[in-house]
């Protein structure tokens, strides 16, 4: 895999888009716990799984950081996180789910559908729709193409251009370590698990919400 890549790149089955910045969150976890970073919202005690047909991004980019929050029994709960970055992002048929154990009952899965319909008609309008999206991500697996992507740049200089996407707003992230952006992202066939997903506008045409009992509805 070449460093720098201009024009269109293909990586087949690639799991969590840049695995050089897993190592690089090592550093970025020293310096949260000697106060140097500070996380800007705390997540839930809960991972979440999401699958999708396709995800058709502009301005991609990508970073490693850490997410904190509290596991389910009050416990801290600090996690290695790549996060992915998009000014827009258009979602073909998307599932989302999450387990929650319930006592008396057992494990209780939330599963979340929506633009479902664009998987046949192919249009916009059905699709899932993004704006400042970024996803705090533990694992990926999709066929992913890139068009002008620089590999290996300073996290703090992610934007190409004033005002662009670079480390989200509001929250911290080491400026000098590993990052990636790309003009254009398309990821197909994914499975991912996350423990976040902030945007300034998401909407959700077919909107399906249902309660499982059990695990076996997980989207994947």
């Amino acid at each position: 895999m070449k460093s720098q890549v201009r024009g269109g790149t293909r990586w087949k089955r690639f799991a969590v888009v840049m695995v050089p910045s897993l190592a690089a969150t090592a550093a970025i976890g020293v310096g949260l716990a000697q106060g140097a970073l500070a996380a800007s919202f705390a997540i839930s005690g809960q991972e979440f799984k999401v699958t999708t047909d396709k995800l058709e991004g502009t301005e991609f980019v990508q970073y490693g950081s850490i997410a904190k929050g509290k596991t389910l029994d009050g416990k801290p709960l600090n996690v290695p996180v790549a996060v992915s970055g998009f000014d827009t992002a258009k979602i073909t048929n998307m599932c989302q789910s999450v387990v929650t154990p319930v006592p008396g009952l057992g494990p209780i899965t939330l599963r979340l559908e929506a633009g479902k319909a664009a998987a046949k008609t192919g249009k916009d309008e059905d699709k899932v729709y993004g704006k400042d999206l970024y996803l705090d991500v533990s694992y990926l697996e999709a066929d992913a193409d890139f068009k002008n992507i620089d590999i290996g740049v300073a996290a703090g200089s992610l934007p190409k251009t004033e005002g662009g996407q670079g480390i989200q707003p509001n929250t911290e992230a080491n400026p000098n370590g590993f990052g990636q952006r790309a003009d254009v992202a398309t990821l197909s066939n994914v499975k991912q698990k996350a423990w976040a997903t902030t945007a300034g506008t998401f909407k959700l045409p077919d909107l399906n919400l249902s309660l499982h009992m059990g695990t076996e509805a997980e989207c994947f």
